[in-house]
């Protein structure tokens, strides 16, 4: 019998296409999508509290991280202008966005808002 992996902070993000976006969002109570672009030195600054934010709030929300670069139809539908964008879904429809670099309490505070309403 083999051990079992733990899961990192990074297999805990799952990465989002604009084709598998909203079933992610369905199948899943609470999602928070991180909105990113590579060149981007905030989305740079925001990954690692995403890792951290999604070790801490393993099995009560999911999280994943979305290229705009390579899902251009995913900014347009969400009309994002700027990015890091962090945008919270709670049952499938999205209801509340962070745009820009922020602090890990700020994140928190709405993750917390997200899940005390349900």
């Amino acid at each position: 019998m083999g051990r079992m992996r733990r899961l990192s902070a990074k297999d805990k993000v799952k990465i989002v296409t604009e084709g598998n976006l909203d079933d992610v969002v369905r199948g899943n109570s609470f999602t928070i999508i991180d909105c990113w672009a590579p060149w981007c030195a905030p989305c740079r600054m925001i990954s690692p509290i995403i890792d951290e934010l999604a070790e801490q709030y393993s099995g009560r929300v999911a999280f994943g991280k979305l290229n705009l670069d390579e899902n251009v139809a995913v900014a347009e539908r969400f009309g994002i202008m700027a990015i890091p964008t962090i945008l919270f879904f709670r049952e499938g429809k999205l209801v509340d966005t962070i745009v820009g670099a922020v602090p890990k309490t700020v994140i928190e505070d709405k993750i917390y808002a997200l899940i005390r309403v349900s």
